[in-house]
């Protein structure tokens, strides 16, 4: 089996699922509205740690996500924001479960400027806030930076995950985000989405447009479909047997967490060995500091192990080869928010899909290649991800007095 179709029907899911999911709700927690244990039940809490065949909980969740962010020197605040509650069988998607607990987003708010534009970061497939470690301090000197974990994942509520279709999937997470953002009296702000946050920031912001000041998409997903970028080995390896199984797993909605949570006490070792390859032996960028790599390994574990829930949204939102059910693409002409493409110069996800859409749209694009860098753009090279942060929201800066912005030296303007 070739490798690069494996890439192309699992990336979703191995590369960017695995880098994890996490966040945990630790430090300040919303007063009136105390977070509820996510990762595990009551059984689980109360079974001893060392016999258990998936060695997580929530207690190691927090614990993971408060050393990973130990090592961001900026203050912050951390608060589980309560987003509200409904009776099964709502029509709210996310509480479309047998539980009627109130929901929470796991959010940290990092000291910033006084009067600082607003920058609101949503994770991808997987992942979480804490993937964001490198570039909450550079970000923070001229934002107030605010990071979320998308419901159902990280330190967020984890409800049952129970859509059945594309658009209660979407729905599932723009419209949780969005009582998010009632929850944060936010308006105005810049939304930062990477790969699969992507997608939910861009499908957000065609839907709530009047809270976007600029868009920032880094590597995102979501934009073609398989009819845009057909391909003669796919249809050919679905003929085979291999491929009617892989694409039985992935109609089945069986996604690389299960892995992890089937290796039970052997998982933690499977993610060392990626970690220990993607941002180390095999990185195109900055490599981690042994710190950070035993830090994010740890983090990163935990999240994946935490009950099923966000990650089951896959099969919904793409098809077989991880191409989009609702692309982007076709979406373009009613773009309403200036938007700023960021990918990593070895990046797999395509920025010629970005330029395609571009020609469609009737606001400022811009699209920026970062170089020495993949699909983890901001772990590979963050400050050249800094720069490129900086020079997309330039409008926004210079209004709160920043001067002197050109386009930075080493990036690529596509």
């Amino acid at each position: 089996m070739r490798l690069a179709a494996v890439a192309r029907t699992t990336r979703m899911a191995a590369e960017e699922m695995r880098r994890a999911s996490a966040s945990a709700a630790v430090a300040a927690t919303t007063e009136a509205a105390p977070a509820p244990a996510q990762a595990g039940s009551r059984w689980a809490r109360v079974w001893p740690s060392a016999l258990r065949w998936i060695p997580t909980s929530t207690d190691r969740i927090i614990a993971a996500e408060k050393r990973l962010l130990s090592i961001v020197k900026t203050g912050y605040v951390q608060e589980q924001v309560n987003i509200g509650s409904a009776p099964p069988g709502s029509k709210v998607r996310w509480f479309r479960s047998a539980s009627d607990e109130p929901r929470f987003i796991n959010t940290v708010t990092f000291d910033g400027k006084e009067n600082a534009p607003t920058l609101v970061m949503v994770h991808g497939y997987g992942a979480s806030q804490g993937f964001f470690f490198r570039n909450f301090d550079a970000l923070a000197s001229r934002f107030r930076v605010i990071a979320i974990d998308q419901l159902g994942w990280g330190g967020s509520s984890r409800p049952d995950f129970t859509c059945k279709s594309t658009e209660e999937t979407e729905a599932w997470f723009i419209d949780s985000f969005e009582e998010w953002r009632k929850a944060k009296n936010l308006s105005n702000f810049i939304l930062l989405g990477h790969s699969f946050g992507g997608y939910v920031a861009a499908k957000y912001a065609l839907k709530h447009p009047e809270h976007i000041q600029h868009l920032v998409l880094v590597g995102p997903a979501g934009f073609s479909s398989e009819t845009d970028h057909s391909s003669e080995w796919l249809t050919k390896f679905r003929a085979t047997w291999k491929g009617m199984l892989v694409n039985h797993l992935w109609e089945s909605n069986f996604t690389p967490q299960r892995v992890i949570r089937g290796l039970g006490p052997w998982g933690p070792g499977l993610v060392q060995r990626y970690t220990s390859a993607r941002f180390g032996t095999r990185s195109t960028g900055d490599i981690l500091t042994d710190q950070e790599s035993t830090l994010l390994t740890d983090y990163i574990y935990h999240t994946l192990a935490a009950k099923a829930s966000g990650e089951l949204c896959l099969k919904y939102i793409f098809s077989f080869g991880a191409f989009a059910r609702k692309p982007l693409l076709q979406c373009a002409s009613d773009w309403k928010v200036p938007t700023t493409f960021i990918y990593g110069q070895e990046d797999w996800m395509n920025y010629q899909g970005a330029q395609q859409a571009r020609k469609d749209m009737k606001v400022p694009c811009e699209i920026i290649r970062v170089p020495q860098s993949g699909h983890f753009v901001f772990i590979d090279n963050p400050s050249g991800f800094h720069s490129a942060v900086f020079y997309a929201c330039r409008n926004l800066l210079s209004q709160n007095g920043e001067e002197g912005f050109t386009f930075p030296g080493g990036l690529i303007s596509a």
